[in-house]
This record gives structure tokens, sequence and C-alpha cells, in this order.
């Protein structure tokens, strides 16, 4: 038999192991109460990364497609003329440089026109939103500077539709906006020898057009010709005539008119203008232009300029 004190023995050593077991499994083994404890500083802090990420690309990305998307529409070297790849653009080729008086009308064959004889005086087109409808003949003369022209059917766009287009226009050089009662559609796009007729003022194709030919100088003739008209009262303009030209209309091909020599073929150094660069303008003025027109600085928001855009001047 064993004796006493080999039993008790016995039951120490067995105390022993258990002590032992329970503290591997409490303490020493990064558990509590027989859970492990999560790392929520750790945790936290990666949720942080992840989102401060997810932010950042949330505001770079589109930016970055906003760009991609522009540069397929930008001019180059290559591809002078990036309208090609918009959807619904026309183009037709029209002489540059026939002027008429600004009693006369043009027998045009397009509504609203993109080209053809136009009044000696240009819309100014410096980022103008005009509220009523516009002499046509002026505002053809604006195309043959390099702008584009918004015109819309003002029982076919809301007003928040309106503002819309306002917004793409408002202190942008090279650009002017104005109703065109009748249009056939919502709104038209403008620019020489280019129309594009859109429904809605979100088309994402309004921007492309303008990427594509706002001051594109492979696509207008007077390149280097400004914007700025003083001559041209933006408060109280030419106003629309909505009736069909008559009989005594100038045609299209400019018949009788002789063309002005300085706005062909990318116009004149240093302004593109008749007087362009002279002093004082042109002596001996222009027909319908008092005055001639004054010494106007050639533009500097040409694409890829590293110049800042002006904002349209008051006049």
């Amino acid at each position: 038999m064993p004796s006493k004190t080999s039993a008790k023995s016995a039951k120490a050593i067995k105390a022993a192991g258990k002590s032992s077991n329970s503290s591997r499994k409490s303490g020493s083994g990064g558990k509590l109460g027989g859970k492990r404890q999560l790392p929520w500083m750790m945790i936290a802090a990666v949720a942080c990364i992840i989102a401060l990420i997810g932010g950042i690309a949330w505001v770079l990305v589109p930016k970055i497609q906003d760009k991609q998307e522009a540069d397929k529409f930008t001019p180059t070297a290559q591809d002078k003329d990036p309208s090609d790849h918009i959807s619904g653009v026309v183009k037709k080729e029209y002489p540059a440089g026939l002027h008429v008086a600004a009693t006369q009308r043009v027998a045009y064959d397009q509504a609203p026109p993109f080209g053809g004889p136009h009044d000696a005086s240009w819309a100014a087109c410096t980022g103008v939103v005009y509220p009523k409808a516009i002499r046509t003949e002026n505002a053809v003369h604006s195309l043959e500077h390099g702008a584009i022209w918004i015109a819309y059917n003002p029982d076919k766009v809301s007003k928040s539709g309106i503002d819309t287009l306002a917004a793409k226009v408002k202190g942008k050089p090279y650009s002017l906006m104005s109703p065109y009662p009748g249009l056939d559609s919502a709104i038209s796009l403008q620019s020489w020898g280019h129309q594009l007729k859109l429904n809605s003022p979100d088309d994402k194709r309004i921007n492309e057009f303008f990427t594509a030919l706002r001051l594109n100088q492979n696509t207008y003739p007077e390149v280097g010709a400004d914007c700025a008209n003083p001559t041209f009262n933006v408060d109280n303009p030419p106003p629309f005539d909505p009736t069909p030209p008559g009989a005594d209309a100038i045609p299209m091909d400019g018949k009788g008119i002789q063309q002005d020599q300085t706005e062909l073929g990318g116009g004149m150094p240093g302004g593109g203008l008749p007087g362009g660069g002279l002093p004082g303008g042109l002596p001996g003025g222009i027909p319908g232009l008092p005055n001639g027109i004054p010494s106007i600085p050639a533009p500097t928001d040409a694409p890829g300029s590293q110049q800042p855009e002006q904002p349209a001047p008051t006049q």
C-alpha cells in the first residue's frame, strides 16, 4: 500500500499541473477571459487610410477622366479638326470677308447660319450672354473671329437649362449666347463652317464642341481677330429679324461684294482685322463701323495658351 506521504506528493504534483495549465490559458498566451483581444487602434488607422484613399480617388478620378476626354477633342498638328469625332456636327465651306451694310440682310442657307456674308461689325463675343435675340448678320461675323455661338429656342429650353448654357459662356472669351426664335431644335451650336443641334443643355457634346472649335486656328478665317467690339452695343444690340429675307437680300455667294483681303488666309499678323495693329484703326473707316476699327490687341486665349482667360469687358 502506498504511504500517506506518497499520496500527498501525488496530489501536490497534480495540483501544480493544473495551476500551470490555468496560467498558460489566462495570462501568458495573450488571451483575456478565454477571448483574443482585437487591435482596435490598428483597425481604426487602417480604416482611416482606406477612407482617405477613397476620398482622393473620388475627387481625382473624375478630373483625370475629364482631362482625358477633353484631350480627345483638343486640336493638334495630327488632328486639326477634332469636331470630326463629334456625332451630329454638320460642316460646310463658306467664303470669308464678305461684308454687308447694317441695313442689308443675307439670304442665309441655314438657320441659324454658321458662315457666309455678314455685317462688317461683329457681335461682341467676349463671353456675352444676350438676353434678347440679336441680328444674325452680326453674330455670323463673330464666328469668323473664332467664336462659338450658342443659340437656343426660348420656347424649348427651361430657365434652368438657359442657366446651364449661360454658365458655359459667361466670361469665356470667344463665345456668345442668344435666343433664336423659331429654332427647329432646342439648342444649336455654331462656329465658322460648323454646326451642332441638340435637345439638352446637359449634352456632353457641348463641351466637346467648345474644346474642338473655339479659337481653333485651323477652322476659321480671321485668325488673330479680337472679340471685343467697342462699336457694338451689348446692352441694346441690333435686333433679330424673324421675317424672311426679301428679294434684295445678299445671296450666299456674296455676288457683287468685294472680299476684304485682310480677312482671308488666316488674317493679318498682329490682329487679323482690317486696321489691326494700326494706331487708331484703319484710316477712312469701314462701311457699317463709324470711325473705322480702333486698334485692338491680338488675343491670348488660344488653345494651349498658358495665359489665363480674361473676363468679358464692361461695355
